[in-house]
């Protein structure tokens, strides 16, 4: 029955992928909607790589794509007709419906191509190969299902080894899996300036894919000094107390919150610090030692106040309990609000980063 379900939702698509607790109308959707649309783009882009000059750009990575992607869209828009992944929702259903907006005259498609399971990268190069592949970095995410991080650079290493003799990689020099994938590579191998900040890391990857297209710097300048930041991805605001919050809440990984940790560390200096960290969700057998792993670096960091979101976030407290700060421990965000708002005055800096689907998103909509 599986095999069936399978083949009718497309090649190589996982089982997964079905919504059954959905709802039916989600099941129908996936089960006829889906694999028609799917095959449809397939065809469709085909035809305007082969035929119109199309050059596909795919991104992946465990963190900075979405970033790279909208800076990338910003500048390739000042040269000509393109077309890129913007909404947040899965890439198996967002990548057709992507492909589907292009007109013959679109120049560029750029394809955010994010990994969660087995497979996944072999369906959305069954729909479209791209001509440039990016990978920014690898990092223990979705090892619930990957089993490690080699794992995961396995199934974005697919993307590099599919790239033509014609084509171009942009990898991560200092990341030691995107670096080997270089391996794997027949065409030509580009690596970009890495930096300890990932918004100039960002713009450097997105630079460097532009500098293989042949755009010019000052359209490189403009686009990057335009682009629109996604949001809940180190969005910086004033809240109506005057603290300064660094709402980094879209998802969240080990790597992405160390690295996001020191940007709020140099943001807020020696100001008053307070952290709402949730749970980093998927990493398996590795959820006990990364949570206190990140929770070691953040007593380092000399926070004020550290509330912890979600069951998994009891590790991460754990170890910051051995620090001077003061702690707490809620199961979800709906019991941060009423810690928080007492603590927020001028010269306090907030730092919310989890998950998705811990919800802190609707935390800040409580904030803004």
């Amino acid at each position: 029955m599986k095999k069936y379900f399978q083949s009718l939702v497309g090649p190589h698509l996982p089982f997964v992928h079905l919504r059954l607790k959905s709802g039916l109308k989600n099941v129908i959707l996936d089960l006829f909607f889906h694999p028609i649309k799917r095959r449809i783009a397939k065809l469709y882009v085909y035809i305007l790589q082969n035929y119109f000059g199309l050059t596909v750009i795919g991104i992946t990575g465990s963190a900075g794509k979405t970033t790279t992607k909208e800076m990338l869209a910003g500048i390739l828009k000042l040269k000509g007709n393109t077309v890129w992944s913007k909404e947040n929702i899965d890439s198996v259903f967002n990548i057709p419906s992507t492909i589907l907006k292009c007109f013959i005259d679109t120049k560029y498609l750029i394809l955010e191509m994010g990994v969660e399971y087995p497979h996944e990268m072999d369906f959305y190069l069954w729909l479209v190969r791209p001509i440039i592949g990016v990978v920014t970095n690898v990092f223990p995410t979705h090892t619930e299902f990957f089993g490690d991080e080699k794992g995961v650079a396995g199934e974005k290493g697919k993307l590099i080894s599919s790239l033509p003799e014609n084509g171009f990689a942009v990898l991560n020099s200092s990341n030691i899996l995107t670096k080997d994938m270089a391996k794997l590579a027949k065409s030509k191998v580009y690596y970009f300036d890495t930096n300890v900040d990932p918004t100039i890391q960002n713009s450097n990857t997105a630079k460097k894919v532009a500098e293989i297209l042949k755009v010019s710097n000052d359209l490189i300048d403009k686009g990057l000094k335009t682009y629109q930041n996604p949001k809940h991805r180190l969005f910086q605001f004033q809240h109506q107390s005057g603290a300064i919050i660094l709402d980094d809440s879209y998802n969240s990984n080990p790597e992405a919150t160390l690295s996001t940790l020191r940007v709020f560390n140099k943001l807020a200096g020696n100001n008053k610090k307070i952290a709402v960290l949730g749970d980093m969700l998927e990493l398996g057998k590795l959820e006990e030692g990364e949570h206190r792993r990140v929770g070691k670096e953040v007593s380092k960091s000399k926070f004020d106040v550290v509330i912890g979101v979600g069951i998994l976030s009891r590790y991460l407290i754990d170890e910051v309990k051995k620090s001077k700060s003061k702690t707490f421990l809620v199961n979800d965000q709906k019991e941060v609000l009423s810690i928080l708002l007492p603590l927020l005055s001028k010269d306090t800096y907030v730092l919310i980063k989890g998950s998705r689907s811990i919800g802190l998103d609707k935390l800040i909509d409580k904030l803004v």
